[in-house]
């Protein structure tokens, strides 16, 4: 099955996943996908991530995180930027979620990082999603 936006399928079969607490979840692997799961794993929001190597097209499995309340360590993932309306943001206009709380992931000239990193370095880019 093609999908048009395979970060916005990422981030729905996350949501799901979770709110199902289910204990991983597995899409189809891309370099942006596999950049954006190591961010979130990073940032604690995913237990782990790996790539199984299939025909036609490698998989990714994104295993899931659960507090202590049993509650998703999501708790909320937006996509920003879309196929038909792109947002990009200069440095000074990375957003900051729920006032730095969550975390903004930016599709930069210097590859995929957090809103804070790129802030960091002083690069903007495409604002590929919010997550809280």
């Amino acid at each position: 099955m093609s999908v048009n936006d395979p970060i916005s399928d990422m981030l729905t079969r996350i949501r799901n996943a979770g709110m199902a607490r289910q204990t991983e979840t597995t899409m189809p692997a891309t370099k942006i996908l596999v950049a954006i799961a190591g961010i979130l794993k990073e940032e604690g929001y995913i237990g782990d991530y790996r790539v199984v190597e299939r025909r036609p097209q490698d998989q990714l499995v994104v295993g899931l995180r659960y507090g202590a309340d049993k509650r998703h360590t999501i708790r909320e993932i937006k996509r920003v930027s879309k196929p038909g309306l792109r947002v990009y943001a200069g440095k000074d206009q990375i957003p900051r979620v729920r006032s730095g709380l969550g975390i903004a992931v930016v599709s930069t000239p210097e590859g995929v990082m957090t809103g804070f990193e790129a802030r960091r370095r002083g690069i903007g880019g495409e604002v590929l999603c919010t997550v809280f």
